[in-house]
């Protein structure tokens, strides 16, 4: 429970300081890490069919998706920092954070 909770409290600070970017530039100009166009490129290989502006949190937590997710973060593995850490997301895209729209996906 403590370390989920350092997880946590770690995913909110980089949820606030994302959001903050994503609010201040133009998401297409924004580039998080030196890799991110070979992370979407694997993502959309490995998640064809995921719908991305609504998520349904059943698509990202039940056994078969953690089946994908897993090997999927393991591919960043000494290639992203933190690549193995829990994220904030939100449901709805057009949305804030805030209780309702956000789950914790790890």
């Amino acid at each position: 429970p403590r370390v989920e909770l350092a997880w946590a409290m770690k995913a909110h600070q980089h949820a606030q300081v994302y959001f903050n970017l994503i609010s201040s530039v133009d998401p297409k100009f924004l580039n998080l890490t030196k890799v991110d166009d070979q992370i979407y490129g694997e993502f959309r290989k490995t998640f064809r069919d995921l719908k991305i502006d609504v998520l349904d949190p059943e698509e990202l937590k039940s056994e078969p998706a953690k089946e994908k997710w897993r090997p999927f973060c393991l591919r960043f593995e000494g290639v992203v920092e933190d690549f193995n850490y829990g994220t904030l997301l939100r449901l709805d895209c057009r949305k804030d954070y805030t209780e309702e729209n956000t789950i914790f996906g790890e």
